[in-house]
């Protein structure tokens, strides 16, 4: 093995901010940074090889952020908010039928009017084309993988992984060292259980006196529907079938421009069966006599999964540390009720940036932002959570049914009168630690896919166009071979199979003996397995830069 002290020293680039992430929180963060002072130098850094291609998201936007970020964009012509909601409509799912709620029901902050419905990755794109025309530096394809401290603890930088490692772990003959990139502030906006914001929560306790994160998965796939089957502007929401009223997840079909239907499906993490699958789940939710109509005749285009936050207000960490701020979904901001979170995180990268601006201005560097952290709850960040803060909980302790019902009332007395009989109710173990034995449970026998509406998963992974070169080392970090055959598998059942998405991971017997096959190949880089596995036994780190899915108008 070559001694780390042998490398070639990094070459480095100093900025006054570093952004780690282009997603929506990040592009927002580099934009206002440069609209409060244009002579501010600032690079984002993305993983994905452009912008958008590991982007994933229902989405229904709601443009409170846009509209403050940039006030006159419905006046760019390129803008990708093509498609208004006209239509709201809430269906509890039953094994043959639906009951469709009154739209009266709902508390307002559900109603989606005023929304739009989008491709997330475009929007992306559109924020990376106007934040480079405001001079912000961006590099999609390099991959932050190592916070750079100074001696005092204090975050200076972070540094991209070196490229054309082998899999043993040696420099190959197209090695190159990566690169520093040093700021006075930097800005995590990795997404959801990004390997640097969990690094840095770790490091400075930012999760102390806090709920622990909840976490859902969301699988999506993007069809082409028969015109007679495609209603513009229509939302819908559900919940119920295929799952039990003790597993938590809904469902939606979000109709966008030139005949297109996203269909997706979210599980909430804490469930405790190892042999549910939440992609069975969602292939058999597409055949419910209320969704499958949607997509007779239809063609899928796309697919792909990613992990959301649902902690919500009581699981949001000290957004700073020496040196930086949480930004986005790194920090927790998604709205589970509403199934939203990119209005948020716009919301929270302005913030920071303002933040960090004002810093700069003083002549400041590398301390703590505290006015960030102290700010976000009066926001209207904090005003958007705070509303639905004990849904997931209620829904958690209740089941989905009386869940439900009382989670609504909940919101319904938050809206009218600012109040909770409640209170703040917590969240309880972390979703890891809800998994139980599978002696405990009757295995699921999914029925197999038609290859027309239902789909196995390797055909699906094609389709997100994910990749990775084989020759270089495994960016699903298994802690202790020993460990995930003793417990995994021989106590859990091995659930790792069912709960991956993508097929990356395979109990295999190879002379009567079983082994842990993981197919790295296959990540869509989800992070479920950071999250589920029970021991926690799976560490998520980037691959090479630009590596993993590829989305396009996901």
């Amino acid at each position: 093995m070559t001694d780390v002290n042998e490398l070639p020293e990094r070459e480095s680039m100093e900025f006054d901010v570093v952004i780690v992430g282009a997603g929506p929180a990040g592009l927002s963060a580099a934009i206002r940074l440069k609209q409060v002072n244009p002579e501010l130098t600032v690079v984002v850094l993305e993983k994905g090889g452009e912008v958008g291609a590991h982007i994933l998201s229902g989405a229904v936007v709601d443009p409170i952020g846009i509209d403050k970020l940039i006030p006159d964009w419905r006046d760019d012509p390129d803008h990708p908010f093509k498609t208004p909601v006209k239509a709201d409509h809430f269906l509890v799912l039953g094994p043959a039928g639906s009951i469709r709620l009154p739209n009266f029901m709902m508390p307002p902050l559900m109603n989606n009017h005023g929304n739009f419905i989008v491709s997330l990755s475009n929007v992306t794109k559109w924020l990376a084309a106007r934040a480079e025309e405001l001079g912000v530096e961006v590099y999609p394809g390099f991959a932050a993988d190592e916070v750079l401290t100074n001696d005092e603890g204090a975050v200076i930088g972070v540094a991209t992984g070196d490229m054309g490692v082998e899999r043993n772990g040696e420099p190959g003959p197209n090695y190159a060292r990566g690169m520093a990139l040093l700021g006075k502030y930097v800005l995590i906006g990795e997404g959801v259980r990004g390997s640097l914001a969990k690094r840095l929560i770790s490091k400075y306790k930012l999760d102390e006196d806090r709920e622990p994160q909840k976490y859902g998965i969301g699988l999506k796939e993007l069809w082409q529907v028969k015109p007679e089957h495609h209603k513009p502007g229509l939302v819908q929401h559900s919940f119920g079938w295929p799952l039990d009223t003790k597993t938590g997840g809904g469902s939606f079909l979000y109709h966008l421009e030139d005949n297109q239907v996203a269909v997706g499906f979210v599980l909430h993490l804490n469930y405790k069966n190892p042999w549910l699958s939440p992609f069975e789940e969602f292939q058999r939710f597409k055949t419910h006599p209320s969704i499958a109509p949607v997509f007779e005749g239809g063609k899928r285009l796309g697919y792909g999964a990613r992990a959301i936050s649902e902690g919500g207000w009581q699981s949001v960490p000290k957004l700073t540390f020496p040196g930086g701020a949480l930004i986005g979904c790194s920090a927790g901001f998604v709205n589970v009720a509403r199934i939203k979170g990119s209005h948020n995180a716009v919301l929270s990268g302005m913030m920071a940036a303002e933040h960090a601006a004002e810093a700069i201005a003083a002549g400041r560097a590398q301390d703590t932002l505290d006015g960030y952290d102290e700010a976000w709850r009066t926001s209207e960040i904090g005003k958007d959570l705070k509303k639905v803060r004990n849904v997931k909980p209620l829904w958690s302790k209740l089941g989905t049914i009386l869940g439900v019902t009382v989670g609504g009332l909940d919101m319904w007395l938050n809206t009218l009168f600012g109040m909770s009989p409640f209170g703040t109710m917590g969240h309880g173990k972390p979703d890891y630690a809800a998994l139980e034995p599978a002696a405990k449970h009757k295995k699921i026998e999914y029925p197999k896919p038609d290859g027309v509406l239902t789909f196995d998963k390797l055909s699906s992974v094609f389709l997100s166009n994910t990749n990775h070169e084989e020759d270089q080392p495994i960016h699903l970090q298994l802690k202790d071979p020993e460990l995930q055959k003793i417990s995994e598998l021989d106590v859990y059942g091995g659930p790792s199979n069912r709960y991956c998405p993508a097929g990356v991971y395979e109990w295999v017997e190879t002379d009567g003996v079983p082994t842990f096959v993981i197919n790295a190949q296959n990540c869509v880089h989800c992070k479920t397995c950071d999250i589920k596995d029970p021991n926690q036994n799976i560490n998520w780190v980037p691959p090479q830069g630009g590596e993993g899915p590829v989305y396009t108008n996901m």
